[in-house]
């Protein structure tokens, strides 16, 4: 139920590349402060253009943190697992999804960086 719910609180669409893992709320150290951290795995789609007969899921990139809309006063953290699939004959070609979920030069949402922009503030501090 609990991973359910918050999907209604992150970005539109995520869902539908990414399944919910783990929600934990943990204590932030430097403004003791709580925070809500949803962990996030793509689901195993290979990108549209390719061929899935000629590539297999090779694991994933380092987790990426990002910040999206706070709930109730509380930050929100997305923990982004993505996924990487290697060519079966190429084993040097790497292939991987492109979302454009994360703002540019930033580690924040997209929609959060647009509502920061519409607001007035510089969403580039928040990286």
């Amino acid at each position: 139920m609990e991973k359910a719910l918050i999907g209604y609180f992150l970005p539109e669409g995520l869902l539908e590349h990414f399944k919910i893992t783990n929600v934990e709320e943990l204590g932030e150290v430097s403004t003791k402060r709580m925070v809500i951290q949803v962990e996030l795995e793509e689901i195993n789609t290979i990108p549209k253009c390719y061929d899935s007969s000629l590539y297999e899921s090779k694991g994933f990139y380092p987790i990426t943190i990002v910040q999206d809309f706070p709930i109730r006063g509380k930050a929100v953290y997305l923990a982004i697992k993505r996924r990487r699939w290697r060519h079966k004959e190429h084993k040097n070609e790497i292939i991987h999804n492109d979302y454009t979920l994360i703002a540019e030069g930033s580690r924040i949402t997209q929609e959060l960086s647009d509502f920061l922009k519409a607001t007035g503030r510089d969403p580039s501090r928040y990286h």
